[in-house]
């Protein structure tokens, strides 16, 4: 990867107001590159429209857009004249009727759509099975750019280290991670963190504000990563941008201030015979207040 500036734009949305919320995305993505000279910019899950939709799926499903479609047309539009690679976080419809995606599409400095994520772990009660309105998706994406080589995830994907570890596998750099978070910042932080040291990645956490359309209040506190668990930017609770350059070489230190060389290489250092179960369906031994089954 090169070294470059990375920007995580925490703004709230009008609730389902997806005209609005993209005028204003396009604001602060102008705002972004012209005052923190950001060459990626990473918004929260579901900018255009808010998490929670408080409308039937079906009703939610007209609402949408397809992608490629007017979002993605704007954004990147405006991304080719400002040349930054964005990530656009929305709710895609599918050509499958009432079929709702959770996306992450990563546009380029030229304007292209350069990958789609589709969320691959909803949390449960975003799950259509579980009473929600979106279809998980099933496939791990990296995409190589100009800046390094991204991988995706969105919010409840961010407490499995195996969806991270793949990308990293993959030859992921940086991992942008979108989110319409609504659980204790102590998660928040440490699931970043770790997910950051765990494969020796960058990590663009970005985390809504305000509130959607169902009432849920979301905390802000974006924050970006570096390769060895160091924070390098962090937000507060309000609309903000954060940035923070990162190094394309971060792993020569063991810690941040310190002249103690690394040694270790978390990717390089696993042993694979111990990993033969990994892909063994399974449960917590202690119970939950309710579960919701994720229907394979």
């Amino acid at each position: 990867m090169k070294e470059f500036i990375a920007a995580a734009v925490q703004i709230a949305v009008k609730p389902n107001d997806i005209d609005y919320n993209l005028e204003k995305t396009c604001f602060w993505l102008k705002t972004a590159v012209k005052e923190h000279n950001a060459e990626l910019v990473v918004f929260p899950e579901s900018i255009t429209t808010g998490f929670a939709p408080g409308m039937p799926p079906e009703e939610f499903y007209d609402l949408l857009n397809y992608i490629p479609g007017p979002e993605t047309d704007q954004i990147g539009a405006l991304a080719r004249e400002l040349k930054v690679h964005v990530v656009l976080p929305m709710y895609e419809k599918s050509t499958e009727k009432n079929v709702i995606m959770n996306s992450s599409i990563l546009i380029n400095d030229e304007g292209e759509i350069a990958g789609i994520y589709r969320k691959t772990h909803p949390f449960p009660t975003e799950r259509l099975g579980g009473g929600g309105w979106t279809t998980p998706g099933k496939e791990a994406v990296v995409v190589d750019t100009k800046l390094g080589k991204i991988g995706m995830i969105i919010c409840y994907d961010g407490d499995f280290p195996e969806l991270s570890r793949v990308l990293a596998i993959r030859g992921a750099e940086i991992i942008t991670r979108p989110s319409a978070l609504l659980r204790s910042f102590e998660i928040w932080d440490m699931t970043n963190k770790a997910r950051a040291y765990d494969n020796h990645v960058y990590v663009v956490a970005v985390n809504s504000v305000g509130a959607d359309a169902e009432n849920n209040y979301y905390f802000g506190n974006s924050m970006i990563i570096n390769p060895i668990a160091q924070k390098l930017a962090q937000a507060r609770g309000t609309e903000e941008i954060i940035s923070a350059k990162l190094d394309p070489n971060p792993l020569k230190r063991v810690t941040y201030g310190a002249n103690s060389p690394m040694i270790f290489d978390h990717l390089e250092d696993r042993n694979l015979e111990v990993y033969k179960d990994i892909l063994k369906e399974a449960k917590s031994p202690f119970e939950p207040a309710k579960r919701i089954s994720y229907n394979h």
